[in-house]
């Protein structure tokens, strides 16, 4: 069995260590033939996968199906947005990769592992939902109050400096730069003039 250990901590001061000799202990107990130890030290469990690279990299060799099982310390290490762990855990799930969460006592391998990664799964798109639910109510509340949402209108002397700069050939990212304004607000205005 191929296993892939990762741990995470928040801050540098903070040490991977002791996740992953608990881990190693228990990989090789359940008979591992190799462990790989993916480990992303000093960021934050709410950053997406594309800000952790060691979890890139393992999730990467589960699709690739290099991996047997992932063992993680606890649900919080692999990630605390719950659609990025939904993703995760989801991604780990279609390509056959049995998960070990420590702290949770969850084994995919088994039926109970299996059954309580399916509960999980519940919880947390009912979360997605609440959220969802919640983002609405806050919008329709703002319009309520009076509040104006979307993208404020670029000004007239903003658009009028980004066509003057875009006939004078100017690049796209160059004059959102000099302007301070996104590429997309510099787009909008060169496209509508």
């Amino acid at each position: 069995m191929k296993v892939a250990i990762y741990a995470r901590v928040s801050t540098n001061d903070q040490t991977v260590e002791n996740q992953v000799r608990e881990l190693r202990e228990v990989a090789d107990k359940m008979g591992a033939a190799e462990i790989k130890v993916f480990t992303d030290q000093g960021i934050s469990g709410a950053k997406g996968r594309d800000k952790r690279p060691a979890l890139d990299e393992m999730l990467k060799a589960v699709t690739r199906r290099e991996i047997d099982k992932v063992m993680i310390w606890s649900v919080d290490r692999m990630g605390r947005s719950t659609s990025d762990l939904v993703l995760i855990l989801d991604e780990i799930n279609q390509s056959g990769t049995d998960l070990y969460i420590h702290r949770n006592g969850i084994d995919t391998s088994t039926a109970s592992g299996k059954a309580m990664f399916g509960m999980l799964g519940v919880f947390a798109e009912f979360e997605r939902d609440m959220i969802s639910v919640r983002v609405k109510a806050g919008l329709e509340r703002a319009k309520a109050n009076g509040v104006k949402l979307g993208r404020r209108p670029t000004s007239q002397i903003v658009a009028k400096q980004i066509c003057e700069r875009r006939e004078r050939g100017e690049s796209v990212r160059k004059i959102a730069k000099a302007l301070d304004v996104s590429i997309a607000t510099v787009s909008r205005v060169a496209n509508a003039a």
